[in-house]
């Protein structure tokens, strides 16, 4: 059957809607892969540990949290700054609560600003190298362990740093294959209750 021009139109702007719609899915791991990659857009490093050397000179540390509009969780950090010496490792946290009646993993995306401090900013530990799993209910306080390269201090740009502020997304995304297939089995029962969750059922019974 021929396709007439009408027909031959309306299905080149389908193409192109399908198109641009998978450029778009992909264009979010691709820009984390990139930054990841290049330190570009303030993304930081990743290290085994401290080089060892601790400058007598100190900078200030905020933590900011956020969350996808279609995420349920709550989500925190349980300082908002704190101030370390240039060399020195820091320890973190952040909170997360799944208030729901379901099962939700989710999984953090990261960022440093100013940018030009993103490639001194070292991360040891971080709940965002791998995803996390929250049942109906859990609370849980995630630890991020970090420090600031020395070298920063000889950098053109981020020598004149005077804080650094460290941003966390979190993303639902879909069970691990092992939590869900304990779940269809019953075998994953639920979260174990919060001291406040087992008052009320005392006063209940």
């Amino acid at each position: 059957m021929a396709i007439d021009g009408k027909q031959k139109t309306v299905l080149q702007l389908a193409g192109v809607v399908v198109t641009m719609g998978a450029l778009a899915w992909a264009s979010v791991p691709f820009y984390n892969w990139f930054c990841r990659v290049t330190g570009y857009g303030g993304t930081t490093a990743v290290a085994q540990g401290s080089t060892g050397e601790i400058l007598n000179k100190t900078i200030k540390v905020k933590f900011d949290a956020s969350k996808d509009r279609d995420m349920a969780w709550e989500f925190k950090p349980m300082q908002t700054e704190m101030t370390v010496r240039i060399g020195e490792e820091g320890l973190a946290f952040y909170e997360a609560h799944n208030p729901t009646d379901r099962p939700i993993a989710g999984q953090a995306t990261y960022n440093v600003a100013p940018y030009d401090a993103g490639s001194f900013f070292n991360k040891i530990e971080c709940f965002c190298f791998t995803e996390q799993v929250l049942m109906p209910g859990e609370r849980v306080q995630m630890p991020v362990s970090f420090f600031v390269d020395p070298e920063i201090v000889t950098d053109r740009d981020a020598k004149y740093t005077k804080h650094i502020t460290l941003s966390y997304t979190f993303y639902e995304i879909d069970l691990p294959e092992e939590t869900q297939a304990a779940l269809d089995t019953g075998a994953l029962g639920a979260a174990p209750q919060n001291d406040a969750q087992a008052s009320d059922n005392e006063r209940l019974n």
